[in-house]
Parts: structure tokens; sequence; C-alpha cells
């Protein structure tokens, strides 16, 4: 038990050090003194940096897993779900102003060193596109459903990059309230898209209705 715990500690720490300085700056020494433990420690759970960077990306599809299911349960509807993934630029602001996006970062970091793992890093992304798609889908928009989904995750992104830029918590603000404005007003017009129809046919029913009574 003390193993696991010390194991998962050392994972902890590294997520945060690969997130806040780097995953190439980090060395095997900055994670034991970030976790209070000997050197040897944490050689002992991971023999190379590889592995923790594994362990790490293990972590973060499992969060990224489980904040999607809690999103799908309080969610009432896509777009409201879609919203929670919108709100996290609100949520993590300091965070991201001080370091950007947790998974935007490290998969750029990995692509400049043309590192094994960025594929795996990215399946966070793909976590998310999926998650994205599946609502815009269920929202009405079946064939653009992918594309709305990466729409939202470019612009998301964007706001993060500026934030760490810049930052500028104004910034990020005013860009949620605006993606939240164009997410309801999509919503707004399949809604009557879907409206639409029905009118029509109540309207033709009260027709026939009525023809019937005149004969």
């Amino acid at each position: 038990m003390h193993q696991k715990a010390t194991r998962d500690q050392i994972i902890e720490a590294a997520d945060r050090l690969f997130y806040q300085v780097g995953y190439d700056p980090t060395s095997f020494t900055d994670i034991s003194q970030a976790v209070g433990i000997a050197r040897g420690n944490v050689t002992f759970h991971f023999q190379t940096k590889d592995d923790i960077l594994d362990a790490v990306l293990d972590l973060r599809l499992e969060r990224t897993r489980r904040m999607l299911e809690q999103w799908e349960s309080d969610g009432d509807t896509p777009d409201d779900r879609i919203k929670s993934f919108i709100n996290i630029l609100i949520t993590n602001r300091t965070k991201i102003m001080l370091y950007g996006c947790p998974v935007g970062t490290l998969c750029t970091e990995l692509a400049k060193l043309e590192h094994a793992a960025l594929p795996y890093a990215n399946k966070v992304f793909g976590l998310f596109r999926a998650w994205l798609s599946r609502q815009f889908s269920q929202l009405g928009f079946h064939a653009e459903a992918d594309a709305l989904a990466l729409h939202v995750l470019a612009w998301s992104q964007g706001v993060a990059t500026l934030a760490n830029a810049f930052r500028d918590e104004k910034f990020i603000r005013r860009e949620v309230r605006q993606l939240e404005a164009w997410l309801e007003s999509v919503a707004a017009s399949v809604r009557r898209n879907q409206e639409a129809p029905l009118a029509n046919r109540v309207g033709k029913a009260r027709q026939t209705r009525m023809q019937v009574r005149m004969k």
C-alpha cells in the first residue's frame, strides 16, 4: 500500500511539473524533491522519464474520462453539456494564464521533441473531440458534428494560448461569453428547424379539419 501511495505521489508531482515547467526540463531530481523522497525511490518505481510520462498520460486520460462522465450526468441538454467544456476556461483561468492549457502545451512540446508519446498524448484531445462531436450530433448537427467539435476545441486552444501570452482574465471571460453566445445561436437554429415541420403538420391538420366541417 505504501509503495502504491509513493508511486501515485510521483505521478501527481510529475504531472504538475510537466505542466508548470515542461516535460523536457523536468528531471528525476525535480520530481523526487517535489515528492520529498530520495531520487532512488523515484527510479525504483520508474526506470526512465518516459515511463513517468506514460503514467502521467494514463492519469490525465482517466481524469478526462471521469470529467466527461460528470458533465454527461450534470447537463440536461447537449448545449448545457458543451457549456461545461467551454467553462473550463473560466474554472482553470488562473493556471491557464500562468502555464497555458495542460493538454495543448504538452502536445506542442512533444511535437517539437518528435517524441514517440505524442500520439498517446493526443488521445486526451481525442476524448474531448469525440465527446463534443456526440453532443453536437445529439443537438441535431449529425453531418457537421465533428467539424463543430473541432471548431470549439480550436477556439478554446486559441483562447488558452493568448491568455497565457497576455495574462488577461477579461479576455478569457469575453471569449467565453462569445463562444457561449455562438453555441446558443446554433442550438436555437436547430430547434427552430425542428419545430417548423411540427408547426406545418399542425397547420395542415387544422386546415383538414376545417375542410371536413365545411363539407
